[in-house]
């Protein structure tokens, strides 16, 4: 009898064990999916900021011609940065990759500023129906970028904390949960706040 009555406690013991090991990887694998899902945000957003800036090029090319160098930078960095989003959708998470899509759309939001800063002495430009109306959308496109940004690096941020903590880690480990990388920024100007002048 007490044979019988130790193999029920044993089994039940196991099925217990068993069970939460199964919560902690599907909560584990829930954390994943939402992280690479807010990922998928921003990639959109990157895509369609990347889609609008050849747009704004072409309408301030026909107006800053002795600009060019303004205008090269800016394609360029649009290159690098889509260059940079598909390496980084390609690995999601991954931290070189996030660096290297921080600094490049780092690099592509200084040019847009130099280029906006100069389009501020082109009247004719500055008044441009469709210069305004690209101007709005790239602006609305940042601010779902900030936003996607901020759900992406909380999405990351709570899948880090659950494969990090104890017993999770241990099937963290043992089934490949790599810790994922924020999408932080690397320009110091982005972190502080700017100086206003009157």
């Amino acid at each position: 009898m007490e044979l019988v009555i130790g193999l029920v406690c044993a089994v039940l013991l196991a099925l217990v064990v068993g069970g939460y090991g199964v919560v902690l990887y599907n909560g584990l694998v829930r954390a994943r999916n939402a992280w690479q899902n807010a990922f998928a945000q921003i990639d959109v957003q990157l895509k369609r900021r990347h889609d609008l800036v050849p747009n704004l090029v072409q309408v301030a090319k026909e107006y800053m011609k002795h600009e060019r160098e303004t205008l090269e930078a800016v394609v360029a960095a649009r290159s690098s940065a889509a260059t940079a989003q598909a390496t980084a959708s390609a690995a999601p998470g991954d931290p070189a990759s996030m660096q290297q899509l921080a600094g490049a759309e780092a690099s592509l939001g200084r040019s847009l500023g130099r280029l906006f800063a100069l389009a501020e002495a082109y009247p004719d430009l500055k008044a441009n129906q469709t210069m305004m109306q690209l101007s709005e959308e790239l602006t609305s496109t940042e601010n779902r970028i900030a936003f996607s940004r901020q759900a992406y690096n909380d999405a990351v941020m709570g899948y880090n904390n659950r494969r990090s903590t104890f017993p999770a880690i241990v099937l963290a480990n043992t089934f490949s949960f790599a810790p994922a990388a924020m999408f932080a920024t690397e320009d110091p100007q982005e972190r502080t706040t700017p100086k206003i002048q009157f």
